[in-house]
Protein backbone atom coordinates (compact mmCIF):
# COMPACT_ATOMS: atom_id res chain seq x y z
CA UNK A 1 0.00 0.00 0.00
CA UNK A 2 1.35 3.34 -1.16
CA UNK A 3 0.96 6.37 1.34
CA UNK A 4 1.60 10.12 -0.05
CA UNK A 5 1.05 13.13 1.32
CA UNK A 6 -0.27 16.33 0.00
CA UNK A 7 -0.98 19.66 1.12
CA UNK A 8 -3.49 22.11 -0.25
CA UNK A 9 -4.99 25.55 0.33
CA UNK A 10 -8.56 25.61 1.69
CA UNK A 11 -10.94 26.46 -0.71
CA UNK A 12 -11.59 30.23 -0.55
CA UNK A 13 -13.52 31.58 2.01
CA UNK A 14 -13.49 28.39 3.66
CA UNK A 15 -11.34 29.97 6.81
CA UNK A 16 -13.76 33.11 6.63
CA UNK A 17 -16.75 30.85 6.81
CA UNK A 18 -15.26 28.86 9.92
CA UNK A 19 -14.43 32.10 11.70
CA UNK A 20 -18.22 33.58 11.00
CA UNK A 21 -19.62 30.11 12.57
CA UNK A 22 -16.97 29.82 15.46
CA UNK A 23 -18.38 33.41 15.98
CA UNK A 24 -21.67 32.96 16.18
CA UNK A 25 -21.07 29.36 18.49
CA UNK A 26 -19.40 31.70 20.73
CA UNK A 27 -22.16 34.03 21.28
CA UNK A 28 -24.94 31.24 21.57
CA UNK A 29 -22.72 29.94 24.27
CA UNK A 30 -22.39 33.06 26.16
CA UNK A 31 -26.11 33.48 25.61
CA UNK A 32 -27.05 30.35 27.21
CA UNK A 33 -23.98 30.97 29.92
CA UNK A 34 -25.94 33.77 30.75
CA UNK A 35 -29.91 32.57 30.57
CA UNK A 36 -28.50 29.84 33.13
CA UNK A 37 -26.86 32.07 35.77
CA UNK A 38 -30.15 34.29 35.15
CA UNK A 39 -32.43 31.40 35.55
CA UNK A 40 -30.04 29.84 39.04
CA UNK A 41 -30.54 33.81 40.28
CA UNK A 42 -33.98 33.46 40.06
CA UNK A 43 -34.54 30.32 41.98
CA UNK A 44 -32.27 30.95 44.48
CA UNK A 45 -34.12 34.21 45.01
CA UNK A 46 -37.08 31.83 45.52
CA UNK A 47 -35.87 30.42 48.57
CA UNK A 48 -36.41 31.38 51.75
CA UNK A 49 -33.45 32.53 54.20
CA UNK A 50 -33.93 29.64 55.93
CA UNK A 51 -33.85 26.96 53.23
CA UNK A 52 -31.01 29.21 51.53
CA UNK A 53 -29.19 28.82 55.13
CA UNK A 54 -29.47 25.11 54.60
CA UNK A 55 -27.68 24.78 51.63
CA UNK A 56 -24.55 27.60 53.50
CA UNK A 57 -25.83 29.75 51.83
CA UNK A 58 -27.24 34.20 52.45
CA UNK A 59 -28.65 36.11 50.37
CA UNK A 60 -25.20 37.72 49.72
CA UNK A 61 -24.51 34.81 47.80
CA UNK A 62 -26.73 34.66 44.93
CA UNK A 63 -25.62 37.96 42.82
CA UNK A 64 -21.92 35.89 43.54
CA UNK A 65 -22.90 32.12 42.39
CA UNK A 66 -24.87 34.04 39.56
CA UNK A 67 -21.99 35.62 38.20
CA UNK A 68 -19.75 32.68 38.55
CA UNK A 69 -21.79 31.10 36.47
CA UNK A 70 -22.07 33.63 33.69
CA UNK A 71 -18.57 33.96 32.88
Amino acid sequence: MAAYETTRTAPFGAISTYRFVQFLSNIFAAVADWNDARVTRNELAKLSDRELDDIGLCRGDIYQIGSKLGH
